[in-house]
């Protein structure tokens, strides 16, 4: 019922559409999320899971997931990391991916909605780290579809991989356009 709600709201209502998938045997994965230039993005990503039907993840502070929000915060796909006992970010989401049969990761490399001059890497590291796909996910509100790309390997040639990978949000606008990333 659910999902028939997702798909009357997003494709009826909100005139978006879902272009590509990911294969239910990519089990994990990075989704690199572009562009992340508002808040509308959220409920973007929670209407695409919902109707993909597949699990999708994110990573939150520890901290927020204490009683009563560690019940919701995890239904929602979120993750708590724990960064104790010296392990980097990196390291830490990368052990997350270890112990879990399924974990597809959602990461803005942006990392915020503001406007950047340079990515965040630690979506590159993390599924470099873990041996995992990054899966480029657009969210073009010029078109108003949510672009699934196809799983891409990173081979630990970042400036090379990153070129590949930016193949697929060549012509994309956000919300705001204006606060989207300058490829």
């Amino acid at each position: 019922m659910k999902k028939q709600i997702y798909k009357w709201i997003f494709f009826d209502l909100m005139g978006w559409k879902i272009v590509g998938g990911i294969e239910n045997e990519v089990k994990k994965c990075v989704m690199m999320v572009m562009p992340h230039t508002s808040n509308h993005d959220f409920y973007l990503g929670v209407f695409t899971r919902g109707i993909v039907g597949l699990e999708m993840n994110w990573i939150g502070k520890k901290e927020l997931f204490t009683f009563p929000f560690n019940y919701y915060f995890r239904y929602m796909g979120g993750e708590p990391l724990d960064r104790s006992g010296g392990l980097n970010k990196v390291d830490a989401i990368a052990s997350i991916f270890k112990r879990r049969d399924e974990f597809r990761l959602a990461v803005a490399p942006e990392g915020t909605r503001k406007k950047v001059s340079q990515l965040k890497t630690g979506f590159y590291y993390i599924a470099l780290k873990a041996g995992v796909p990054i899966v480029p996910v657009a969210f073009d509100f010029g078109k108003k579809e949510v672009n699934l790309g196809e799983p891409f390997f990173p081979t630990s040639n970042y400036e090379a991989d990153l070129n590949e990978l930016k193949k697929h949000f060549v012509g994309v606008e956000g919300k705001i356009p204006t606060n989207g990333y300058d490829w």
